[in-house]
């Protein structure tokens, strides 16, 4: 007797099945309405290259003036309820649960911009290796997730990861030297972010 394979939306968000997914490529994102997570894989990817990046003038300005002091990995949850705090949002409860399990596995790492002691900008992604899957950003003030991403570029590149994947392309990334690439790009770029032992 011949059955359709059926494959519970559960067992992929479990850490080391969420991990085999992003590390081939694919992200996920729930629907804003019906809260069901769909894991996309694009043919056209959008990449910031960690070697030929760039940061807006305004934003270099508002480091330079240090208007934010950066941190790194010290509230997880904080960034991940900014990052969810929109009218619509693909950052379900689901996913920000299995969001948690995997930052509790060490994959998941944040870049915050405080001001006078407040959090008001940051982002979040997966770290593998050499690579890394940027998920969200958010910024309650402005120049604040720039701020956060420019900090983002900088460390990687001094870290030698070798993949900063954004996923798709808007203006605002643009700005930073986004690119998009195809597949068989970003395949390779993959693989060679795999072959480094990279830490955050």
């Amino acid at each position: 007797m011949n059955r359709k394979e059926y494959i519970d939306p559960n067992e992929l968000l479990k850490p080391d099945n969420m991990i085999r997914l992003y590390t081939s490529g694919a992200f996920p994102m729930a629907d804003a309405e019906t809260g069901n997570i769909n894991w996309y894989l694009p043919e056209i990817r959008t990449i910031i290259p960690l070697d030929n990046f760039n940061i807006p003038r305004s934003t270099k300005k508002a480091i330079e003036e240090k208007k934010f002091e950066i941190k790194f990995d010290t509230d997880f949850e904080a960034v991940l309820a900014g990052c969810a705090d929109r009218e619509s949002t693909w950052i379900s409860e689901e996913l920000k649960a299995a969001y948690r399990r995997l930052k509790k596995r060490g994959y998941i790492h944040t870049v915050e911009a405080w001001k006078d002691g407040r959090l008001v900008g940051g982002l979040y992604g997966v770290t593998f290796r050499g690579a890394f899957f940027g998920e969200s950003m958010f910024s309650k003030v402005s120049q604040a997730s720039k701020a956060a991403l420019a900090a983002l570029l900088k460390h990687l590149y001094e870290k030698d990861f070798v993949l900063l994947d954004v996923q798709y392309m808007t203006e605002h990334l643009k700005m930073f030297g986004a690119i998009e690439i195809s597949f068989e790009e970003y395949t390779k770029l993959l693989q060679k972010a795999y072959t480094k032992a990279c830490e955050f």
